[in-house]
């Protein structure tokens, strides 16, 4: 009888090797050659999934997201609201050893979409979506009454979106002076300040 094979769960397997190619030797390490040593499989076999490196890159970056959201809707919101909105924030950061994979990961893809024209338009799709949650995240303060009336609130989504890019990024270069206890008094520190 032939072997089924799961054909997304073996996408899934190759991108999260790849993820680790990108920690250990960096972005231009994750060559397919390399990914599918990483996962004990042929460049053959490992072609049949992605025909492309940058078909590879695309796959895994998606796969981070993919992963952050489902975390986020499986959050159960039953706390004070900013508490709530402090939890879908943190899942964003590194926060724990799953978390800090993926940002790491992303902040290489990032840099790498800088110079690849495939991957600038995943980069920016990515970006929206951040920043259309970080928007839901401040409307809802402001139209729960939490905030100032007269905030800004196109400018608190510009400040709220910087903060969290910087304490990930701090959280994965400086992770002992930058811990996940410190991001998250950082995060209510900040949205404490912009309430009543």
């Amino acid at each position: 009888m032939p072997k089924i094979v799961d054909h997304e769960k073996q996408k899934e397997l190759l991108a999260e090797a790849t993820w680790r190619v990108i920690i250990r030797d960096g972005m231009e390490q994750a060559t397919v050659r390399k990914v599918a040593e990483e996962a004990k499989m042929s460049v053959g076999s490992m072609r049949h999934y992605f025909s492309t490196q940058s078909e590879l890159y695309t796959y895994s970056m998606n796969l981070v997201t993919e992963r952050v959201k489902n975390r986020i809707q499986a959050l159960q919101f039953n706390g004070p609201p900013l508490m709530d909105m402090k939890k879908i924030l943190t899942e964003i950061l590194p926060m724990d050893e799953e978390r800090k994979i993926e940002m790491e990961v992303w902040l290489a893809f990032n840099t790498k979409a800088l110079t690849d024209p495939s991957l600038r338009s995943l980069s920016q799709k990515v970006y929206m979506e951040l920043k259309a949650a970080i928007t839901k995240i401040v409307n809802a303060m402001f139209n729960l009454g939490f905030t100032h009336s007269k905030m800004n609130i196109e400018l608190e989504i510009e400040r709220l979106y910087a903060l969290i890019d910087g304490l990930a990024l701090h959280g994965i270069q400086e992770p002992t002076k930058m811990p996940p206890s410190l991001i998250e008094a950082v995060v209510i520190y900040h949205l404490e300040s912009i309430c009543k």
